[in-house]
């Protein structure tokens, strides 16, 4: 009969760890392409988070289930269970694992910001093992760092400034395979610099400059977001990021040098001055946005 149980328990933890696996596979398409080497170290991260979150949901889920359908009391039995005393083993065993295992997924957290390169936000980011991702293709042209790119959050807009070429713009353009390097700050409150698809996150602190770092590896246009709310304006803090191949970013340098600077289209503000406008006003308290950034490249207002 013992021989039956252990048995029994083996091919139930051995179907639940399958099934946990491949739902901790699953998890991979749950999430926005991988568009930066950072990205597949956090996908990995999360899909170990669910396999792990599975097998312990499952495991929980299957012995309530076997307790339930195998040692439910007989019908019109009213009488008291066993006295069941406490037990130290069990009581030191279901401490010690769950303690265990939040040390196993704090140290394989820290490895993955370890190869991102992540320390403090205040210092410049260090790049060991996420360039070996970035540049795993033989094709890639070298591994310098491209230009310095400034960033600026303001209620309620991006700006990027290219000090380089001069060049300031309200969508982020970036070559592809190579690593970025990012001057954030703001001017007024806290923002988020976030781009779902580079699982890259940072938070911006008025009046501080924060060096961040990352690799896009794959074309498209894809998302900023702000990720700390600053308002009533809060939803209009988004702008694209467009990841090209180096002749085609150094073409768009090219051309938005030819733009003068303009103000660009802001939405806060047009909606702001629209709202003023009325002759029936909300009555809500709210901030005065900032004025329109002065750029060289603005997508609503260029045709190329």
């Amino acid at each position: 009969m013992k021989i039956a149980k252990i048995i029994g328990i083996i091919i139930s933890t051995t179907a639940i760890s399958a099934i946990s696996f491949w739902i901790g596979q699953q998890a991979y398409s749950w999430l926005p392409p991988e568009a930066a080497a950072e990205s597949q170290l956090v996908d990995n991260l999360i899909s170990f988070l669910v396999t792990l979150g599975s097998f312990i949901f499952l495991g929980i889920a299957g012995t309530l289930t076997y307790s339930l359908l195998f040692h439910r009391a007989q019908k019109n039995d009213l009488s008291d269970g066993p006295n069941i005393k406490g037990s130290i083993t069990l009581e030191i065993v279901w401490t010690a694992i769950p303690i265990l295992l939040v040390l196993w997924i704090a140290n394989y957290s820290y490895q993955i910001y370890d190869q991102m390169g992540i320390r403090e936000p205040i210092e410049s980011m260090h790049t060991p093992e996420i360039m070996k991702l970035a540049y795993a293709s033989p094709q890639e042209e070298s591994h310098q760092h491209v230009e310095d790119i400034d960033v600026i959050a303001k209620q309620w807009a991006w700006v990027f400034h290219y000090p380089e070429r001069n060049i300031t713009s309200t969508e982020l353009h970036l070559p592809t395979g190579y690593r970025i390097h990012l001057s954030l700050t703001s001017e007024d409150v806290l923002h988020g610099f976030y781009i779902p698809a580079f699982r890259v996150k940072q938070d911006i602190i008025p009046n501080k400059i924060l060096d961040f770092e990352f690799t896009p590896i794959r074309k498209g246009k894809y998302l900023l977001t702000d990720s700390q709310y600053s308002g009533t304006y809060f939803a209009t803090m988004q702008a694209d990021v467009v990841v090209e191949s180096t002749d085609d970013f150094h073409n768009w340098l090219a051309k938005a040098a030819n733009h003068r600077l303009h103000p660009a289209n802001n939405q806060a503000a047009s909606e702001y001055a629209y709202l003023s406008s009325q002759p029936v006003k909300s009555g809500w308290a709210t901030v005065v946005p900032a004025n329109p950034p002065m750029v060289n490249y603005d997508r609503s207002k260029d045709s190329y």
